[in-house]
């Protein structure tokens, strides 16, 4: 029966429409890197669900030649019109005749260009010797397949893809799976791969350049090579050994081997992210591969083995089973930046990387505090808008509640699910929904209840927690860093500790409100537990610490009454508690600083007793809350903010004076790591015994790039010392880190300085700064290591420049990922409600979906901050106690 079709009804949509669906690709690209160009043939093998005049798919950015659809009895139809929507990023073919229900080829001619903007089909450039050549990479997630070939490109149409590309012979050419066979003629090769298992389109790949490469086995016979650079194959042997471990250990762990003969990772010049886990060809920035005995810091060694343990895991949770739709992402991310934690403790136990991980939960804490923030599970109407929630929800709070979910039900229950939920849906697609029921199914709880109010609404709660006649009185509230209070309600695993890690109790808060007894957990010296008398209860208000979730193992802030609040101080000062413990009453005492709920004075009386502290999780939190209070009180205090900074500097000079400026032999990776945090905070705090030791060690540079006198842990932090002391009037700092970027051959020695060179209190200079980072001579990608170091003092600078080029810089970078990095880095850091309106004001007129939500979190920010200093400036006896502090012997 004819359908009464039109064009309209396609537009707008969320997803294509189902009445034909694909099985099979087969894909021949035919890349022209001098021209950068490339035209293809797609075959593509469909159903035809419904009768139709129509089939719809998408397409962006692509010429169509011919197309023709034959059925399966050889019956060839030619569309009398196809119509590209630009808007909606698809492809609409037109037929005279109805197409009937069956199997059929669809047959499509096309064209592009290798776009410059990292995304779909892109160019980018490596050296040979001394000419500087083109290579082609994909990078399809989220929505970007169609900028390559014609696909229905959502993640749950899953087809198998058969690949073969034409390249020039001297060069490399990758994809998904093996190469099967290679024909020459002339100097063109064609290169055939073998055809894929069921896979997304968002996670097909190509590579074509130069490379070397080295490659291992692991026990179950999968091959696994790096492709390097030319000449840096050894930069590759530690990224290998790491994902030969992964794959043992993903296969123990899901009692499921990796299905794929082969596994390639290959580092390339320009990427837009960290990596991108396409199946059998993990796609990375080289920074994030390669690793230098020389040149990588203890923090790139560490990230390079967190970001291998994580692509590797999406081959698995992602790639085998895979989200239904974008909605479900964090099914993606949170769980392969879960497990990549566990991975890395488990090869590294000496690294604590658990009490790391709350480094993440407290980033997703903030930004989930905001009331711009979004759901888990956020809906996304139109694909494009997907890019945005690539973002510290769906990976830092996705993983948190995994974590605090393994923390209620057990490690091994969490395994023996996650193995369940494996075999159910590999090659296919899943929901939340249908992971929360494996796991129901497995433990016997009804866990979609619970995490139902974790995934589905935005936010968390803020335990509020007082002490009463033997009771612990608890209630719930959303926590809004605005200082509003929002309507939401969760199910949360509390977890408490009253006076020892022997003596504690846990419960599921379900209400608003309620009460704990805990008159059973108060015992004698002697151990023997008695019911809470008087004199009991006298010893207990006077003595016993209360910690409620312990080891930050929930997803939550929690706010005590003063009472329990100057306990828990006291147990600080002790070393009563762990450092993850330790870590969360300090990070949870700055969110409700922050959010103008205690005082900026007991806040800073609390850091104060955190002057002994040697663990790199809790310095390395103590640092973070330094910066962030120095860059409202420059604008609250200016007269007192060198107070402050003495102040901070005499927190951070015990551990400094510790580990001092020079690796000692067999020292702890976790030393190296607190080493260069803290020499890096000294440095921008303005310590001059330090600034002077820095450039003394900076000139044995200059003569010496090999110098053991300034180590690269130490490197950045000598850098930042020279930026803030160079001036438009004294600019060799300046133009001597230039001269070293421009003669490093290491992308680890380049990434330190440019996220350096902006850090100058001279306005004149970071301007230069600026647009050196735009320029030709700085790869696009790494603009997001430059923009993170500007000074507060360039703060208006910077915005300036961003408005005057903003159309510029939009041309340059595209309506993509590496934009977001502009809005943020430039934004932020301001904090007066004027400059949020002026903010609102300029982008009223250049609305973009690809930075909408960034711009709102930012401009949000912007007014939390403003917020805060109008809060201190009622602190009447503020000033006063930072004097005193500053003076306060270390």
């Amino acid at each position: 029966m004819e359908q009464k079709q039109n064009m309209e009804q396609f537009k707008g949509q969320t997803g294509l429409p189902k009445f034909a669906v694909p099985q099979r690709y087969d894909l021949h690209l035919k890349p022209d890197l001098s021209l950068c160009s490339f035209s293809g043939t797609i075959n593509i093998n469909l159903s035809i669900t419904e009768p139709t005049r129509f089939i719809v798919l998408n397409a962006l950015e692509l010429n169509i030649h011919e197309v023709l659809f034959t059925n399966s009895h050889n019956q060839k139809y030619y569309p009398n019109d196809f119509i590209l929507d630009c808007d909606d990023e698809i492809l609409v073919l037109v037929f005279h005749e109805i197409l009937d229900v069956g199997d059929g080829v669809l047959e499509i001619k096309f064209s592009g260009m290798l776009n410059e903007h990292l995304r779909g089909f892109y160019k980018c450039t490596y050296v040979d010797g001394e000419e500087k050549k083109n290579m082609a990479v994909t990078q399809f997630e989220a929505v970007d397949a169609r900028r390559c070939f014609p696909c229905w490109d959502e993640p749950a149409l899953k087809a198998t893809f058969k690949i073969t590309i034409d390249v020039p012979l001297e060069l490399t050419a990758l994809s998904n799976m093996p190469i099967i066979d290679e024909k020459h003629d002339g100097n063109v090769k064609t290169v055939y791969f073998e055809e894929s298992p069921l896979m997304s389109t968002y996670l097909v790949a190509v590579v074509i350049g130069l490379f070397d490469h080295i490659e291992d086995t692991t026990s179950d016979g999968v091959k696994v090579r790096v492709y390097c650079p030319v000449g840096k194959s050894d930069k590759g042997k530690y990224a290998l050994s790491i994902a030969v471990k992964a794959l043992d250990l993903y296969t123990e762990y899901f009692s499921m081997p990796y299905p794929l003969p082969k596994l390639d990772m290959v580092a390339v010049p320009e990427f837009a992210g960290g990596a991108m886990e396409n199946y059998g060809l993990i796609i990375y920035r080289e920074i994030d591969l390669l690793h230098d005995d020389l040149q990588s810091t203890a923090y790139r060694k560490q990230r390079l083995t967190i970001v291998v343990l994580h692509e590797v895991a999406h081959q698995w949770f992602g790639n085998l089973v895979t989200m239904e739709w974008w909605t479900h992402l964090w099914l993606n991310e949170g769980f392969a930046t879960w497990i990549s934690y566990m991975a890395t403790d488990k090869l590294f136990p000496e690294w604590k990387i658990w009490t790391q991980f709350l480094q993440l939960t407290s980033s997703g804490l903030g930004m989930d505090a905001l009331e711009g923030s979004h759901p888990i599970e956020v809906e996304i109407e139109h694909a494009r808008s997907v890019d945005e929630i690539f973002d510290a929800v769906s990976y830092k709070k996705g993983s948190a509640i995994i974590r605090m979910l393994q923390g209620y039900l057990g490690d091994d229950m969490i395994q023996k699910s996650l193995s369940s939920y494996m075999k159910k849906y590999a090659w296919g697609n899943a929901r939340t929904e249908d992971l929360w029921n494996i796991i129901s199914e497995e433990s016997g709880v009804q866990v979609s209840s619970m995490m139902d109010s974790w995934t589905k609404q935005k936010g968390y709660p803020v335990i509020s927690v007082k002490y009463e006649d033997g009771f612990l009185e608890f209630e719930q509230s959303q926590f809004l860093t605005s200082g509003l209070h929002g309507k939401g309600r969760w199910i949360v695993p509390i977890t408490m500790l009253l006076g020892s890690y022997n003596r504690g109790k846990n419960f599921l808060l379900q209400l608003k409100a309620e009460r704990v007894d805990t008159s059973d957990l108060i015992s004698y010296s002697d151990g023997k537990s008695s019911s809470l008398n008087e004199n009991n209860r006298e010893k207990f208000d006077k003595l016993i610490w209360i910690k409620i979730n312990i080891e930050q193992s929930g997803f939550y802030r929690v706010k005590y009454d003063e009472e329990l609040s100057a306990r828990l101080r006291k147990a600080v000062e002790h070393d009563s508690l762990s450092a993850a413990d330790k870590l969360g009453i300090l990070d949870d005492t700055c969110a409700l600083c922050e959010a103008s709920e205690i005082s900026l004075s007991s806040l800073l009386s609390l850091m104060d007793v955190y002057r002994k502290e040697l663990d790199y999780i809790v310095v390395s939190k103590l640092i973070d809350v330094c910066y962030k209070i120095v860059e409202i009180f420059v604008d609250a205090f200016p007269d007192s903010v060198n107070e402050l900074k003495a102040f901070f500097i005499n927190l951070l000079l015990f551990s400094a004076e510790k580990l001092g400026w020079e690796p000692k032999a067999e020292e702890s990776h976790l030393d190296a790591l607190l080493r260069g945090e803290i020499y890096i905070a000294l440095a921008t705090f303005g310590h001059d015994k330090m600034h002077n030791e820095a450039l003394r060690r900076f000139q044995t540079l200059l003569n010496d790039r090999n110098t053991p006198f300034l180590s690269v842990g130490t490197r950045k932090a000598a850098y930042i010392a020279v930026m803030r002391n160079a001036s438009s009037t004294n600019k060799s700092g300046f133009e001597y880190l230039l001269k070293i970027y421009r003669e490093a051959d290491t992308v680890q020695e380049k990434e330190q300085i440019l996220s350096c060179i902006a850090s100058c209190p001279d306005p004149e200079i970071v301007l230069e700064a600026l647009n050196f980072m735009v320029s030709d001579e700085v790869r696009d990608q790494d603009i997001i290591y430059g923009l993170t170091g500007i000074s507060l003092e360039g703060r208006e600078i910077a915005w300036r420049w961003l408005k005057e080029n903003w159309d510029k810089i939009l041309r340059k970078y595209g309506a993509a990922l590496l934009i977001t990095h502009f809005i943020r880095d430039i934004i932020s850091p301001f904090c007066s409600n004027e400059k949020a309106d002026e903010v609102e004001e300029f982008f009223a007129t250049r609305a973009n979906p690809s930075i909408a939500m960034n711009l709102k979190q930012s401009i949000e920010k912007v007014r939390i901050k403003a917020r805060w200093i109008a809060s201190i400036k009622q602190e009447n006896s503020l000033q006063e106690l930072v004097k005193k502090l500053a003076c306060k012997a270390c």
